[in-house]
């Protein structure tokens, strides 16, 4: 999905293309409707899809300037290939990974080790090559032992709102989301939190990309992202920002 918003300030002209993780979309949307009014010379083009389909996006060429992931790992491999600005690196969000169903649902799911049971016939979860919430979903797995036994459930989606739709219209038994994904929708319950350590791991890093056409402004654009007003906007979505 890719949205244009009309921003900027004295300081800074051009465009700034934003790409972020799906589970951002409804956060940085309104940080782009909150930046744009205090910058009106600064157009942001936002484009939200999943991290690893951002970084192979990055990978091609694609016209990025300032990259949030929900996972470190696709972002450490834009850094090792050289295509981010190491000075810009810097970890902005935590969020918890969670196990949901839909509101409804009569199958008394209450830990990720019920997904084995005979009467769980669908779980959805996010890619696990190249969405973030997957790939905490398929080390939950590993951990519980059920990996092989769940297998053959598995409904693979592009993005954690997909698995949250799915999860949402019944079309699953349960589905793997941030805890972000869950709080935004009243159609699903969150019935298992991720152990303590995997969640541990859920970082949001932020970098600018060196191909970039516009640094100076997606530095400004970077700076907003740890701003007072920012950091009220994801908190009210439910993400925990970090101190930079």
């Amino acid at each position: 999905m890719i949205m244009a918003v009309v921003s900027g300030c004295a300081r800074q002209t051009g465009t700034v293309n934003v790409s972020a993780s799906a589970t951002l979309t409804d956060a940085v949307k309104e940080i782009n409707e909150l930046y744009s009014q205090e910058n009106p010379n600064v157009a942001v083009i936002a484009n939200f899809s999943s991290a690893g389909t951002v970084q192979r996006q990055i990978e091609n060429g694609a016209p990025v300037d300032i990259f949030i992931s929900a996972a470190s790992s696709f972002m450490d491999a834009l850094q090792k290939e050289g295509l981010i600005l190491d000075d810009t690196r810097k970890d902005l969000l935590t969020n918890k990974v969670v196990l949901v169903v839909p509101a409804d649902s009569s199958l008394d799911i209450t830990d990720f080790k019920d997904l084995a049971r005979d009467n769980v016939k669908k779980v959805a979860i996010g890619d696990p090559k190249s969405v973030s919430a997957g790939m905490y979903a398929q080390q939950i797995f590993d951990r519980n032992s059920i990996a092989d036994t769940i297998k053959q459930k598995l409904v693979l989606a592009g993005d954690v709102r997909h698995v949250l739709t799915y999860v949402e219209s019944g079309n699953v038994d349960a589905g793997v989301v941030f805890a972000t994904d869950a709080k935004s929708s009243s159609k699903v319950k969150i019935v298992a939190n991720a152990p303590d350590d995997i969640n541990a791991r859920v970082v949001y890093p932020v970098a600018i990309i060196k191909a970039g056409k516009n640094i100076d402004a997606a530095r400004d654009y970077e700076s907003f992202l740890f701003s007072n007003q920012a950091k009220a906007i994801f908190e009210k979505y439910g993400f925990s920002v970090i101190s930079k």
